[in-house]
């Protein structure tokens, strides 16, 4: 039974976003009876309204998509950490000082997206230039009797080097998946505005 597909809770069961328990309870009770699969109603129409009444019922679960858009429950482990990126950058655009329209937020987004995605790919380079380095010495370094020491830490810096590389391209990909979560996206720009704020940081330089 497939329910985690995206979906609005409040449009699925008729409510205002800021409905009370009362109202969500009596509309999920109402809704609820003529989709049970015992009179007759669709099992994953039943399983829908089921998932949008628990999400409302936990004031945890209804902030986060209240603030997201997303049910950290059902959403794919991969949006929620897109989320967190664009977050971060929807933060930026609320505080940046410009008028809104005179610059395009979403293309900035895109820009600072494409160079944490650039700063981390100069990042992997400079581990493995490192890591080479480190199996360089493991291949020149002699053997010894008894308790390696000086190889098993040499072994054991490379592992670790090796994962920090592995959790960075891991970073890459949650970075270019927020890149593609911007897809679709476009912002209207006032001519007007525009001119001004390049002619105030002209001025400014």
């Amino acid at each position: 039974m497939r329910v985690r597909s995206l979906m609005d809770p409040y449009s699925l069961l008729g409510l205002e976003r800021d409905a009370q328990e009362p109202a969500i309870r009596e509309a999920w009770r109402k809704a609820a009876k003529g989709a049970h699969p015992d009179t007759g109603g669709d099992a994953d129409t039943f399983a829908r309204l089921q998932v949008a009444y628990d999400l409302l019922r936990d004031p945890v679960r209804r902030r986060i998509f209240d603030d997201t858009g997303y049910d950290p429950e059902l959403a794919d482990p991969k949006d929620l950490e897109g989320v967190k990126l664009l977050e971060r950058l929807v933060n930026d655009v609320i505080l940046d000082e410009r008028e809104p329209g005179s610059f395009d937020p979403v293309s900035a987004m895109r820009r600072s997206l494409s160079d944490d995605i650039v700063k981390n790919r100069i990042h992997i380079l400079e581990l493995e230039r490192h890591r080479n380095r480190v199996r360089q010495h493991i291949d020149r370094l002699g053997g010894k009797s008894g308790s390696d020491v000086l190889g098993s830490m040499l072994r054991a810096r490379s592992e670790t080097i090796a994962d920090a590389i592995r959790k960075t391209e891991r970073q890459i990909e949650m970075i270019e998946h927020a890149y593609q979560m911007l897809e679709g996206y476009r912002y209207e720009l006032q001519v007007e505005l525009q001119m001004a704020a390049q002619v105030r940081d002209e001025a400014a330089e």
